[in-house]
């Protein structure tokens, strides 16, 4: 592939901008031999739970949240349209490592593994002779009930923090987060210095940090820089800012000590992204998951990779579901038949954008909260579906059996929707009733053919953690 050829193949990325594209300068493959020896690049996986795109200062936002994000994304190819296919944070990230939706991985809610042997961006690379390794520190990610780790060599799960009010463990924040991800790529690179050791591994890492999610603690050793008055009184929206920052902060940590070493930083991709949004009281609601509007579905999405990705900006829909294929379309891999998203790669080579490219979501409720509701978790779970093409957005409401469709363009706050009832006379778009066909299909095989895996333990630590529908 022409990204991965001998020193001096040119690579060059399109930079589309309100819908004017400019070709980027081409950007020359490495030139020292130690940059040239690693035929496969490191893939690192940053992703930060409950972000905001519109929070995110890189992407316009007032307040100074996300320098170190800012810096990774301005160096590389940053969406400004990307969303997640479901607003809830197991669902969302099994959907980004196997590119396919949540009714057809079967992890549609927190509490629910998803199905076992599917192919992943994880495993693709780990048959390819990559080291695995991913720290979590949120326990709905917990292996026995996520099935993220089946997926990775090192699944790192830290849960000793008491975030929520110090009353309950199960969480990380992000210093422990960076800490460990550090001491395993401290030893990953004295390994790879070993002159005993034969040949090169390359690696993938991914790191996925809890803040900003709910409590929203007030970080106060960064509410200065951002204007926040620590002492008194600060609303939830100072004290969500404040848990950007801190975790922005934590990954600078991490992006600089892959900076730091100059053959590690020319043969590392990193992908940047965020499960979901957050509602911030739009729509009357605090939270995400139970809905299909912008504010949970909107995330930011970038990829860097030095010496290869000249800085674009992308002006065009896309989901997680794109993450996977396009690591793999950049290392020159193949792609799995089963992967569902789109592989950017011939874009970012040059090729046209996507046309009429339509996006597709789910919503459904949050944590099983029981064994015996696990049986049938997925078919009675469903709360909503939602699609997107061009600036018409449709969303159906299962328990009112009504929809609304919104124009993005002229009602981006989506307040002035049509709503017209499914059995009052308008009835659902055609491609909305296949999507809910499908979704509905899927749903009903998964809970046929998966056990429930949730156990006392994990329903009292969901509930207590705040994951309650």
């Amino acid at each position: 592939m022409a990204l991965l050829g001998a020193a001096g193949l040119a690579f060059a990325a399109w930079a589309f901008h309100a819908g004017q594209p400019a070709l980027a300068a081409a950007a020359q493959g490495p030139g020292s031999p130690a940059e040239r020896s690693q035929r496969f690049p490191n893939v690192v996986i940053v992703t930060i739970d409950t972000l905001r795109v519109d929070h995110v200062s890189g992407y316009g936002y007032r307040r100074p949240t996300t320098p170190n994000v800012d810096r990774l994304l301005a160096s590389g190819v940053k969406f400004r349209q990307a969303r997640t296919v479901e607003p809830l944070t197991n669902p969302s990230l099994c959907s980004m490592f196997t590119s396919t939706y949540p009714h057809e991985h079967g992890s549609t809610r927190n509490g629910l593994r998803m199905r076992p042997g599917l192919a992943s961006v994880a495993s693709v690379l780990g048959r390819r002779g990559y080291e695995t390794a991913a720290f979590v520190g949120n326990w709905t990610l917990r292996n026995e009930i996520s099935g993220l780790g089946e997926h990775f060599d090192n699944y790192q799960e830290i849960l000793n923090r008491k975030r929520w009010y110090g009353l309950f463990k199960g969480e990380a924040t992000a210093e422990d987060l960076t800490d460990g991800a550090l001491a395993w790529l401290a030893e990953n690179r004295r390994e790879e210095r070993d002159p005993a050791r034969k040949g090169h591994r390359p690696f993938l890492l991914w790191v996925h940090y809890v803040e900003p999610h709910a409590p929203y603690r007030l970080q106060e050793e960064v509410a200065g820089r951002l204007g926040i008055k620590a002492s008194g009184e600060v609303s939830r929206l100072d004290r969500y800012d404040t848990e950007i920052a801190f975790a922005d902060y934590h990954v600078g940590r991490l992006l600089n000590a892959l900076s730091a070493d100059p053959a590690l930083q020319a043969n590392t991709l990193v992908v940047f992204a965020a499960d979901h949004g957050e509602s911030l009281g739009e729509h009357s609601y605090w939270g995400h998951g139970r809905n299909l509007y912008e504010p949970t579905l909107r995330i930011p999405l970038g990829i860097a990779w030095p010496g290869r990705l000249r800085p674009a900006v992308i002006d065009a829909p896309a989901v997680n579901l794109d993450v996977a294929p396009t690591i793999l379309g950049l290392a020159g891999l193949p792609i799995p038949k089963s992967f569902q998203g789109m592989d950017w790669t011939p874009v970012l080579e040059g090729g046209e954008l996507p046309r009429e490219r339509t996006l597709l979501f789910q919503a459904h409720k949050g944590a099983v909260l029981s064994a015996k509701e696990a049986a049938s978790a997925r078919r009675k779970g469903l709360l909503e579906v939602a699609l997107l093409a061009g600036n018409r957005k449709e969303i159906f409401r299962m328990a009112e059996g009504k929809r609304w469709v919104y124009d993005l363009a002229r009602d981006p706050g989506e307040l002035r929707g049509v709503l017209a009832g499914a059995a009052g006379g308008v009835q659902p778009s055609v491609p909305m009733r296949d999507w809910l066909a499908s979704v509905q299909r899927g749903l009903d095989a998964s809970d046929r053919v998966l056990t429930a895996q949730v156990k006392s333990e994990d329903v009292e630590k969901l509930r207590s953690l705040g994951y309650v529908e």
